[in-house]
């Protein structure tokens, strides 16, 4: 495997949400293989701070595969040509010399463009404000360890509460709908006795501010399961899907 590789990197730049962007192409040389992909970025910021240009601007933080601030298009998908990771673990010896690598911020009505790569995913935030969380009197609430919870509904629970929210989900599905991951922080209450008492305003709530933000609907292609760097199933969103119909018989 070489050590270090040269390739052209395209990257999506935008000064602003109503500015025009436009691709720019760099040409990157002798570029470790062990490097990450972020990293690769930085080497690139480097070069443009010491050639008196603007950086690229991108969402980052951990760098772990936990925040998924890390989110972009990488040659048309979504953290790029490895499955079951973020952008942050991917690294350049997924790509060879002389590749062109194109990359993009998510495209999204529900992610708009701050700059460059950076999006804003606060509709994400107002989704969980609508009914991501449980309300508990704190007074007399009993210890969570003491609810015993059968191992399968924990798993499943605990499964849901893997999404980082990076937004791939939404970037992949043709219709932009985030589905899976209002599904996904829906299952992560809704499976547990703790969340039970709320589990039918919490699944009107979400869905309703889901649909207010923009995003688009679910037809079941799969793809954001296909895409998702913690491989979040839909039998989220078919439990969503029950959970709702349940609340609106009961309305």
């Amino acid at each position: 495997m070489e050590k270090n590789i040269n390739f052209t990197l395209r990257v999506w730049r935008q000064r602003g949400p109503k500015a025009k962007g436009a691709f720019e192409s760099y040409e990157m040389k002798d570029i470790p293989t062990d490097t990450s992909f972020l990293e690769m970025l930085d080497i690139l910021n480097e070069q443009l701070i010491n050639d008196g240009q603007e950086p690229v601007v991108y969402d980052h933080d951990c760098r772990e595969g936990i925040c998924g601030m890390c989110s972009l298009y990488i040659n048309g998908r979504p953290h790029g040509p490895k499955g079951g990771v973020t952008t942050c673990q991917v690294y350049m010896r997924s790509f060879n010399s002389g590749d062109t690598i194109t990359v993009e911020p998510w495209r999204s009505a529900g992610f708009p463009i701050i700059r460059d790569l950076m999006v804003d995913r606060g509709a994400f935030d107002k989704i969980i404000q609508a009914g991501g969380y449980i309300d508990v009197n704190t007074g007399g609430v009993p210890d969570a360890n003491n609810i015993i919870i059968p191992k399968e509904i924990a798993e499943k629970s605990m499964d849901a509460a893997s999404c980082v929210g990076c937004g791939a989900c939404v970037a992949a599905c043709k219709n932009g709908s985030a589905m899976l991951f209002v599904s996904a922080k829906l299952s992560q209450l809704n499976l547990l006795p703790q969340g039970k008492a709320e589990a039918s305003r919490r699944a009107k709530a979400m869905v309703s501010k889901m649909d207010e933000l923009g995003f688009g609907n679910c037809t079941n292609t799969r793809a954001c399961e296909a895409e998702c760097p913690k491989e979040i199933t839909i039998s989220n969103i078919a439990r969503l899907n029950r959970d709702f119909i349940k609340a609106k018989l009961k309305d």
